[in-house]
């Protein structure tokens, strides 16, 4: 690779369909004779339904159907589970049996000519219940905590416990320690674009054009729920509209649609209310952990005990990796760990931006400043003092680990010299002035992953694989690589995802599209070259006729002898020459002996501002600066932005957003955008994000390890270790809320 267009900060090829309204997303593919649905949400939290009258609402106008469980068709839900999906359990059958096993369970859907006549007939739909008190707070006593089934096992990748040395005994005997108990909320993903699926039967074949993450999981989960041959799915999904984890797995409105499309013969619309977003499809987990540190004077730390809880639903164990960061982020002899799950009844929770490390690294990052201030030591100081040289949990060399560098490069642009260390010493006015930091970090995965790469008569290329965009800039970024890769100029690739028909991708998330589908492009792009240059040296006409497959080279996009300083031959003479068009698919996936010799992970570092009216409580957040090694960066504009919005999320997560339910009925009683708070406009301070310059060239070829995760991680700490720096109060709870600030 020349270099010539990775790292460059190009803007977006999809840029001018979106703001035209030219990207189509899922809602927006109406078919022709098309109905719509409205999903009827259980009212109940726990119990079983006794009575459901539906043969005045069949009457109502416009209603073509009314499918509850007593109409349904039965389903063969025959066994489907990938990486995404919980390891354990069984994922909800729905309309199959009278159950009610959490609030908002879909219990039916109503069909009819349009929108309004679907929901006016869904809202008078009369059902009766024969309730049970739900179990919905982790705190209960009730509620028993339980070892992870996946987590128990040899080799798990996020393990149920795990120990080295004597965490226990050295933190007894340790001369400082911290021993402290962190807590966080519910929290809901609730991007822009809500979760939508128009469905069409053909026969047998079904189409789907449905808000995914993972369209070739949703192809084949489908699939198996209803037991018809994987090629007869097809899932569509071009554009996203933002998502957080949220349409990672395939939840229960997509089998809805199809049954509904099914039963009436004709294609169905269904889109969920930001209420039902709510209900089922997913969730941060609420989570309690205690953190126990344990250092001599010096700051050196001699212990480290991470006990972690997390809420799960009791038909599916959701794990995340909550404890896991902290083997490793920093120098400790004495590390011991503990995750457990507390089963409700509620709906499952999913993968939210940054899991499990957003979570965990906040209870991590907050008891390290609370060590700074018990050794009076720099908190910047301490995470130095303990920089390690190793993965300590592992036994393994970093890849790469830039975190002492993040420090530096985001001190130098925040002015952190200038910060009194004394809480409650800096005023702006009557406002308390704090400044905090914290350190994050997140796995640089990669997994398996196929594309395709089609060279034109014309010269222009065709690339596809099926993959997803949810806003990071994957046409822009992926369309860079291929036009490096093959030495054409970007306006003459065109880049193409989100079929199920298209070469396998991973879910898009979890950091990991660039280095897993960028690899892809890249090696496809390499092999469609072999097959053009096999054709050029066969080609008596071709000035390579004759060459050896190694005595020719790429150069610019064209084929020359090596060695030879000719221009070369294009591939738009290549193709004219030798018939086209010439297509190649690859496949790439991390090197499993190279991965068995390194840590691979992404590491920052988040420095913040924030301003607290001691008299009203209120909390605003001034700026921020992130520095970040992640390896290459392929498109400077689009990390830039990706950091912009994860830390953006940060904020949310740590002063703003809670799903309260009611321990009733597990009803969300804020399941609407007035109570459920995001930040918006008024609520973005100064932004700022750097990248260190990284090279790794063990975790791929491209030598990225991902952003969009590490973004949001350690944002939320730094904002609450801020907040005890201006007020000298410690908060051990997100969101950190006006009452807490008041509290004495």
């Amino acid at each position: 690779m020349t270099g010539t267009l990775l790292g460059q900060p190009l803007p977006r090829v999809d840029g001018r369909a979106k703001v035209t309204g030219g990207a189509r997303y899922a809602a927006d593919f109406n078919q022709n004779g098309q109905l719509y649905a409205v999903i009827v949400s259980a009212t109940a939290g726990l119990g079983r339904i006794i009575e459901i009258d539906s043969a005045g609402i069949a009457d109502m106008p416009g209603v073509v159907a009314v499918i509850t469980h007593r109409n349904a068709p039965r389903l063969a839900y025959g066994s489907h589970k990938s990486y995404i999906d919980p390891a354990v359990g069984e994922r909800l059958h729905v309309l199959q049996d009278d159950r009610v096993r959490f609030y908002g369970q879909p219990v039916a859907i109503v069909v009819a000519d349009t929108l309004d006549q679907a929901e006016r007939a869904a809202t008078a739909l009369p059902i009766a219940y024969e309730r049970q008190q739900p179990t919905v707070d982790p705190s209960d006593p009730k509620v028993q905590a339980v070892i992870p089934e996946a987590g128990a096992q040899p080799e798990a990748r996020i393990p149920a416990d795990s120990a080295r040395g004597d965490a226990d005994n050295e933190l007894a005997s340790a001369e400082v320690k911290v021993d402290e108990t962190y807590e966080i909320a519910r929290e809901h993903h609730n991007p822009m674009e809500p979760h939508a699926t128009v469905a069409a039967w053909n026969g047998d074949r079904l189409t789907l054009w449905s808000k995914s993450q993972f369209v070739a999981n949703e192809q084949a989960e489908i699939a198996a729920i209803f037991g018809i041959p994987i090629e007869n799915v097809q899932v569509v999904c071009p554009f996203i509209g933002g998502a957080f984890g949220t349409t990672l797995r395939t939840w229960p409105h997509v089998t809805l649609a199809a049954i509904a499309a099914r039963q009436v013969g004709r294609p169905v619309k269904l889109v969920l209310t930001r209420k039902q977003m709510f209900f089922t499809t997913g969730h941060r987990p609420r989570t309690r952990q205690r953190i126990a540190l344990g250092a001599m004077r010096d700051g050196k730390l001699t212990s480290a005990i991470h006990e972690g809880e997390g809420e799960t639903s009791r038909y599916e164990e959701f794990m995340e990796a909550l404890t896991t960061a902290t083997g490793y982020m920093y120098a400790c002899p004495n590390v011991r760990t503990r995750y457990r799950l507390k089963p409700l009844d509620t709906g499952t929770p999913n993968h939210m931006r940054g899991p499990g490390e957003a979570s965990g690294v906040f209870a991590l990052e907050c008891a390290i400043d609370e060590l700074s201030y018990a050794l009076g030591i720099d908190p910047i100081a301490l995470r130095r003092r303990n920089e390690p040289e190793i993965d300590e949990a592992e036994g393994k060399p970093f890849s790469s680990r830039s975190l002492t560098e993040c420090y530096e490069r985001a001190g130098a642009h925040f002015g952190w010299q200038q910060r009194d260390p004394k809480p409650r010493s800096m005023r702006d006015g009557r406002l308390l002035i704090g400044m905090g930091a914290a350190s994050a970090t997140y796995p640089a995965f990669q997994a398996a992953s196929s594309a395709r790469v089609r060279l034109l008569a014309d010269g222009t290329a065709e690339v596809e694989v099926a993959a997803s965009d949810m806003g990071p800039g994957t046409y822009t970024s992926m369309t860079q690589i291929a036009a490096e890769t093959l030495g054409m100029p970007m306006e003459q690739v065109r880049f193409r995802l989100g079929r199920s028909d298209y070469p396998p991708a991973p879910a898009h998330g979890g950091s990991w599209t660039m280095a897993s589908v960028g690899s892809a492009i890249r090696a496809a792009c390499l092999a469609v070259q072999e097959e053009a240059a096999k054709r050029a040296i066969a080609d008596q006409r071709s000035p390579v006729f004759g060459a050896s497959s190694d005595g020719v080279e790429w150069a610019g996009g064209r084929l020359r002898r090596r060695g030879d300083d000719a221009p070369g031959q294009p591939y738009r003479d290549i193709m004219a020459s030798t018939g086209g068009p010439i297509e190649a698919d690859a496949s790439a996936e991390r090197d499993a002996a190279v991965a068995g010799r390194y840590s691979m992970h992404s590491f920052g570092a988040v420095l913040v501002e924030v301003a607290v009216d001691p008299d009203v409580g209120t909390i605003r957040v001034r700026r921020a600066v992130g520095a970040y090694g992640i390896g290459r960066v392929i498109n400077p504009r689009l990390a830039t932005s990706q950091c912009i919005g994860g830390m953006i999320g940060g904020i949310g997560m740590a002063l703003m957003e809670r799903t309260a339910l009611d321990p009733r009925d597990g009803r969300p009683v804020n399941a609407h955008m007035a109570d459920y708070l995001v930040p918006v406009n008024l609520d973005i301070p100064q932004l700022e994000a750097h990248f260190v310059d990284e090279v790794d060239p063990h975790v791929n070829p491209l030598g990225v390890k991902g952003l969009g995760e590490i973004a949001l991680v350690g944002m939320a700490p730094a904002i609450a270790n801020a907040v005890f720096h201006a007020t000298g109060k410690r908060i051990r709870s997100l969101p950190i809320r006006i009452e807490d600030m008041l509290s004495a």
